[in-house]
């Protein structure tokens, strides 16, 4: 194999440069998507679940029954949106979807209380939206659990045996944005670089320049090199930018070293343009490349990473699938240097893996492209 020469290098990428220069619709796709998808799906997607619509329907109105339900205003989670006076209104109401959990307090309640006597309430969930249903009854069933400890305490004036104190590291205010964002981060990059890249060699085949690209002195490999060079570039830029944004409009810590977050995602960039450069050499049109670049990273990026769903309650052969997604690896990488402040001595392995893809997307994209110029 025919050495690097860095002047011709150099050459094939300023010619890539001066053809972005001209592309305007490349340069938002590289410069304000990025900005545009995490600033949306920051904003759009979010596991947590507040203002609950509750609906109550008091049987009792005694004075036990209005401090449970002062528990339920109290906890922030709950918004109390309406009162019923019979249980055969519940039904109605769920179906129009006008209340997501429905509050029965029972008669007697409050003498059951007074006695010593176990009261029950009832809570009805709508479970069409199985998730949002589970949260809300887990945060009910934590307030009847407090409101009974204080009731303990005041009938039989004990203590309870046991006591959790419960810490919360890492994400202490429990919010799905500092998951969400850092995650995005790997997703959205995973989704332009290979993209961008996707582009290249289809753009010299649409525009009739790949000939004259084959007759001149430059290897394969420069030209490969050359063409991701100038976007490797624009990629860690992206991801610095990404990474800022997420810190000053989400405020979500960084507590890792950026140092450690460049390398990474340069590694990680490498790889996943390089795929970029595969696509593209195989597809010839620019339509064809974008349309082979969405699935191949979008879908991957979305649905195979651990962003949006857990990888453990996968099937087998998803979670093994999972394994061959580059952004798997680098969202447990962000979320680790964001959140945790963790380095190269706890994602060694991961970081490790990315060099491995960096590797494997250099040869698959020279593998490809030793077809067109020979």
């Amino acid at each position: 194999m025919r050495a690097l020469d860095p002047t011709r290098l150099l050459a094939m990428a300023r010619k890539e440069v001066l053809q972005l220069r001209r592309d305007p619709r490349s340069l938002i796709l590289a410069f304000l998507l990025p900005v545009a998808l995490l600033v949306f799906f920051g904003y759009a997607i979010s596991w947590d679940v507040s203002d609950i619509r509750l609906v109550v329907v008091d049987q009792d109105r005694g004075a036990k029954a209005r401090e449970l339900l002062d528990g339920f205003r109290a906890s922030g989670r709950f918004a109390i949106v309406g009162r019923l006076e019979r249980t055969a209104d519940i039904g109605p109401l769920l179906d129009r979807g006008q209340a997501r959990i429905v509050l029965v307090i029972p008669p007697r309640f409050d003498a059951d209380l007074g006695a010593g006597r176990t009261a029950v309430v009832q809570a009805i969930v709508d479970g069409s939206d199985a998730n949002t249903a589970t949260i809300a009854l887990g945060y009910a069933q934590a307030i009847v659990q407090q409101f009974s400890a204080r009731a303990l305490f005041q009938t039989r004036r004990v203590r309870l045996p046991v006591t959790a104190a419960t810490r919360i590291w890492y994400n202490e205010e429990l919010s799905s944005r500092n998951m969400i964002v850092p995650g995005l981060v790997a997703v959205i990059m995973m989704i332009i670089a290979g993209l961008l890249t996707s582009l290249t060699i289809a753009r010299e085949w649409e525009r009739g320049t790949m000939e004259q690209l084959a007759s001149t002195p430059v290897s394969r490999l420069e030209v490969l090199l050359g063409k991701l060079l100038p976007y490797l570039a624009i990629g860690l830029v992206d991801v610095a930018l990404c990474s800022l944004l997420g810190v000053v409009i989400f405020r979500v810590p960084f507590r890792g070293d950026v140092f450690f977050l460049m390398g990474a995602s340069f590694a990680f960039l490498v790889g996943t343009l390089g795929l970029g450069l595969v696509i593209s050499a195989l597809a010839r049109t620019q339509l064809l490349a974008t349309q082979i670049g969405m699935i191949a990273t979008f879908l991957p990026g979305f649905l195979l990473s651990g962003f949006m769903f857990p990888i453990d309650n996968m099937p087998l052969v998803l979670r093994a699938i999972t394994y061959l997604v580059p952004a798997r690896y680098f969202l447990v990488v962000t979320r680790g240097i964001f959140l945790k402040g963790v380095g190269p001595e706890v994602l060694w392995s991961e970081g490790l893996l990315m060099v491995l893809y960096a590797f494997a997307g250099l040869g698959l994209a020279a593998h490809s492209f030793r077809k067109e110029l020979g």
